[in-house]
């Protein structure tokens, strides 16, 4: 198994990390240089890509190695994979050799022995990197080899350039490949990448869409101890989180930043969920929150903008003119999100990203003291938040906006903590019971949207008088809607409230 940290590096930083010092205190030998050409192959149909796996032919010097990479995982930019290698007598694979040691009943086991299969192979893209590697021996033994690629991938003429540095862990804890990525980023500009060459390469053969990136499906095991469901769940929103980097980073999108959102908020639910494993140090819990606050401004003007405003317009009829108004809004939404995607870009986000990452790696190495099955537990979280979350209901009665909020915060974390837990409790109750939820949690949200427009709204009534005329007139028309939403609310509230947990 190959396990590798992979952090890009602008241009700028190449030269600092050449001259680190860290490198220099832990190189063994003088750093080395090779300049490497790959080949990748894959059918027609890309039946490795689909599989999982990456085929290539490298040549270095007067060799040519033919390597296979399947499975295994990525995480925090840990890359963690099977691999193959045999050498080849030219730049074309040899697949006899790779089926000697590949386990036939592994699905790249059969696919390498399917019939027609090498004869179908053809190159997708190429590469073209000059390496310099530095092996490193660790404080306590590990044995890691730090590698700077500097060059491009290519197809039909068509480039993409690479910069990124690997830290591949060749003896010792994939824990001090963080620790020395840490140590590097406080003097050198880098960042976490979650893809790999083959990833990019493939995009260059079948270009991908560039979408906002939802959590992806999440399935606990009731077999599953308390400390892996949470690894398993906390990796979950990592994912959805750093999926979403490049959206909000390079393309201001507001459907990036809203998911990206909703992936920290999740994670902040699963830190709650399980605050009795092990404490997320104070200086990652400030950076978590900061990182929230960046987001959460720009995301109160896109509801604004995209959401609130329209369904005002919509509903007066043309009784007012609100296009003005939306235009001054869109400019704070477009700077709220350029401060935004300057905060995700910045060192303070990847010194977050690898500290939860490696923070991650610390609770998953610790004995599993709750000494509890995942499906007692699970029913015990949720049985409490649900206690909760009527307890917060019967506080609706008090009107008071500070009641609203805390019953809207008890409703996402129990949708989150369903959202997290429903794989071990019957599909259909559970879907039911979430089905409720949502529609509260909407309820919620809607009467907070208001709340957030309203705050917004009085900024924008110190400009023009008649900016101030139709922030004053929105201001009004969702006040007067506050007391229907209050009723509905409270009636959503104590329906919900009586509900028991799926059992």
């Amino acid at each position: 198994m190959e396990v590798e940290l992979k952090l890009l590096i602008n241009a700028n930083g190449v030269a600092a990390l050449r001259a680190h010092p860290l490198l220099k205190e832990l190189a063994r030998t003088a750093p080395r240089d090779q300049v490497m050409h790959d080949l990748y192959f894959d059918t027609p149909e890309l039946q490795l890509r689909t599989a999982g796996a990456g085929l290539r032919v490298r040549r270095v010097g007067d060799e040519w190695i033919q390597t296979l990479k399947a499975g295994g995982s990525v995480a925090g930019g840990l890359h963690s994979r099977h691999e193959w290698e045999t050498r080849v007598a030219g730049p074309v694979p040899e697949l006899a050799l790779l089926r000697a040691l590949v386990d036939r009943k592994s699905a790249w086991g059969q696919l390498l022995r399917t019939p027609g299969c090498a004869e179908q192979l053809l190159p997708i893209f190429s590469t073209q990197v000059t390496r310099t590697i530095w092996d490193l021996q660790l404080a306590g033994g590990d044995e890691v080899e730090c590698v700077l690629d500097i060059g491009f991938l290519e197809r039909d003429g068509q480039r993409i350039p690479v910069s990124e540095i690997e830290l591949e862990l060749k003896t010792g804890n994939p824990l001090h490949l963080f620790d020395v990525a840490l140590a590097l980023q406080q003097d050198v500009a880098l960042q976490i990448s979650n893809l790999s060459k083959a990833d990019r390469g493939y995009a260059l053969y079948v270009p991908q869409p560039v979408d906002a990136v939802k959590a992806q499906a999440l399935v606990l095991h009731r077999q599953m101890t308390i400390v892996q469901a949470f690894q398993v769940i906390a990796a979950n929103c990592l994912a959805q989180v750093q999926g979403n980097e490049a959206g909000v980073v390079h393309r201001l999108d507001t459907e990036s930043l809203h998911q990206m959102r909703v992936g920290l908020r999740r994670l902040r639910c699963a830190l709650d969920l399980f605050r009795g494993l092990q404490p997320l140090p104070a200086p990652l819990q400030a950076d978590l929150d900061w990182l929230m606050e960046q987001l959460g401004a720009a995301r109160d003007w896109d509801v604004l903008v995209g959401t609130t405003l329209p369904a005002v317009a919509a509903a007066a009829r043309g009784e007012v003119r609100l296009a003005g108004l939306g235009l001054a809004a869109l400019v704070h939404s477009r700077e709220k999100h350029a401060a935004a995607a300057a905060a995700v870009g910045s060192p303070r986000t990847t010194r977050l990203m690898l500290g939860l990452a490696r923070w991650l790696l610390v609770v998953g190495a610790q004995p599993d003291h709750l000494m509890k099955r995942l499906p007692g537990y699970s029913r015990g979280l949720l049985e409490h938040h649900q206690r909760r979350l009527r307890q917060r209901g019967k506080q609706l009665d008090e009107g008071s906006p500070q009641a609203r909020h805390r019953l809207r915060i008890a409703v996402k974390k129990m949708r989150y903590a369903i959202e997290f837990f429903s794989a071990l409790y019957p599909a259909k109750k559970m879907r039911r019971y979430a089905e409720g939820l949502a529609m509260l949690q909407d309820q919620l949200g809607s009467s907070n949207d208001a709340a957030v427009a309203d705050r917004l709204l009085r900024q924008l009534q110190d400009g023009p008088l008649e900016l101030a005329c139709s922030a004053g007139f929105v201001r009004g028309f969702l006040s007067a809607g506050a007391a229907i939403d209050d009723r509905l609310m409270r009636e959503q509230a104590r329906r919900f409230g009586a509900k028991k947990i799926p059992g």
